[in-house]
């Protein structure tokens, strides 16, 4: 195997996701529009998604770390309209996608339409996540599309396979189709319930965090596996162990979760470009098994199903929103009112990626009596110009939409205020800990040390609510970005000190390695995460 390419993929496409962090353009497009250029570039190798490789080995992954990311608690308060978009959304979609392109397309069997409609009907997790963090929409909003996409793989994937099956000719009925499903779901959570417990108890158990680490690396991929080993669906059982870890993660010692954080992130970063990198790579491939067809018919199809599984979407989405409301008043007592711009935006970030894709390069070539499968060429095409239709278009677009809304972003006010409420809070706990500590101990404990103990207590809990402060007229700095600046210039002066000190044969490696450590700790503790963004 060459793994040259391979090199030239992941250093690519993290390149163009560097840039695409300095740009308003969400990282997927930039990374697609990237991609649709290079593929016909002099040198540039046919890269085809292997199903094989991208749903057992790049999906686990993928999940596993969106998953852990997402609140339990919130997917469980907006546990109906996420079971309505994941479920309900992707079935109504494979029959609503599928019966039109029956009817656009001449010659193509119901069967192999439905399969097309099975393919496209997923949102993408990867795609949705990314969006979502990058435009900062509302946290509602965020975590029903999020929890969308964490489980409509599992509901897309089933489908197909019992839409494939009819195709291919191994006789399937309606009753049978449900039963598979029925199956694959519940057997994919049940999996997930028997794995989360002794998976939690074995990490909680492992006493290094290079261990515990090694631990959560195999996770996604161990879920996932057993899962599909037994008929059930991975994705599903790969996201409850996911999400019950997440969850957990607080009983984990604080190396295990630095190390596990900065170990998934550079993953994450790394699997995403070049999942994106990917989609646009398959031009080629795609455009080469569309001899049968002419360009003006292929393009005609390709608009039809684009606009079928846009408009397909508002069909499903503002009803799922507003009927239930109507017929129950427990939901409407339950659940925060909504109005007709929320379905909007959750209707159009509705963008396609590369599970789409996968599923559809894992149609047969032929049927089982040896003939090839109707029309495979045109639903590989209709899924690529659907998945590039959607990332593009919607992608793009979706910024203005929210701006032309006037959708209001992430309060940031009010989260920095319960964070400093909920700092408080805990300080004043450490602090009674701290005077029962004392009681017991006052006499072998010298005052500095607990002045030291003090002011530890009282620089975090001050740090938090300097968020809320005002910003200096003269420095245009509020007094939290000025704390960062200045203790940044500090820290950066001893590193440079230890440097010279170790340049000297003062200190030896290990120990400036031991000194730099402690100073990135502080140097993170001064900084918020805002790379995410």
């Amino acid at each position: 195997m060459d793994v040259l390419p391979v090199i030239a993929l992941v250093a690519a496409s993290a390149a163009v996701a560097g840039v695409a962090r300095r740009t308003p353009v969400p990282a997927p497009l930039l990374l697609v529009g990237v991609a649709l250029g290079a593929a016909y570039l002099p040198g540039v190798p046919n890269y085809t998604l292997d199903p094989h490789i991208v749903l057992p080995v790049i999906l686990p992954p993928l999940l596993y770390t969106a998953a852990v990311d997402s609140s339990y608690l919130d997917l469980r308060a907006n546990i109906r309209p996420v079971a309505l978009l994941s479920v309900g959304y992707v079935l109504f979609a494979t029959l609503a996608v599928g019966g039109l392109a029956y009817l656009l397309v001449p010659d193509l069997p119901l069967t192999a339409a439905l399969v097309l409609g099975a393919v496209v009907a997923p949102p993408d997790a990867v795609a949705a996540t990314a969006i979502a963090r990058k435009l900062g929409l509302p946290n509602r909003i965020t975590t029903i599309l999020q929890g969308e996409s964490l489980v409509n793989d599992a509901t897309a994937i089933t489908a197909f396979r019992v839409a494939l099956a009819a195709a291919v000719g191994e006789g399937t009925s309606w009753a049978g189709g449900i039963g598979e499903f029925a199956l694959a779901s519940l057997g994919g959570v049940g999996v997930g319930l028997v794995l989360m417990v002794p998976l939690y108890w074995l990490r909680t158990h492992l006493k290094e965090a290079l261990l515990q680490n090694t631990l959560s690396l195999l996770i996604p991929f161990v879920a996932y596996a057993a899962a599909e080993r037994v008929g059930a669906s991975g994705v599903l059982a790969v996201v409850v162990v996911a999400l019950y870890l997440g969850h957990r993660s607080s009983q984990v010692d604080f190396a295990t979760r630095l190390q596990e954080q900065a170990v998934w992130k550079m993953i994450a970063f790394v699997l995403e470009s070049s999942v994106f990198a990917l989609i646009g790579l398959q031009l080629p491939v795609v455009l080469r098994g569309l001899g049968e067809y002419g360009v003006g018919e292929a393009v005609v199809y390709a608009l039809g199903t684009f606009v079928a599984v846009v408009v397909v979407r508002f069909l499903w989405v503002y009803p799922a929103t507003f009927v239930p409301r109507a017929l129950f008043r427990g939901i409407r007592e339950r659940e925060p009112d909504t109005n007709w711009t929320a379905p909007l935006i959750v209707g159009w970030a509705g963008m396609r990626g590369v599970v789409s894709l996968a599923i559809a390069f894992s149609i047969p070539r032929a049927m089982h009596d040896g003939t090839p499968f109707p029309g495979r060429n045109l639903v590989l095409f209709l899924t690529f110009t659907t998945v590039i239709g959607t990332l593009v278009v919607q992608g793009l677009s979706l910024p203005a939409l929210i701006r032309l809304l006037k959708v209001p972003g992430r309060d940031t006010y009010t989260e920095t205020l319960a964070e400093a409420q909920a700092q408080n809070e805990a300080s004043e706990a450490a602090e009674r800990r701290l005077e029962e500590l004392l009681a017991e101990e006052r006499n072998v404990l010298p005052d500095p040390l607990i002045e030291r103990l003090r002011a530890v207590l009282a620089r975090r809990r001050n740090a938090v609510w300097e968020r809320l402060g005002t910003v200096n007229e003269v420095t245009g700095e509020s007094a939290d970005d000025t704390y960062r600046r200045l203790s940044g210039e500090m820290i950066e002066t001893e590193r440079s000190v230890f440097v010279e000190l170790r340049d000297r044969r003062s200190i030896d490696d290990e120990m400036l390695r031991t000194l730099l450590r402690r100073l990135d700790l502080e140097e993170a503790a001064a900084y918020r995460d805002d790379s995410s963004g």
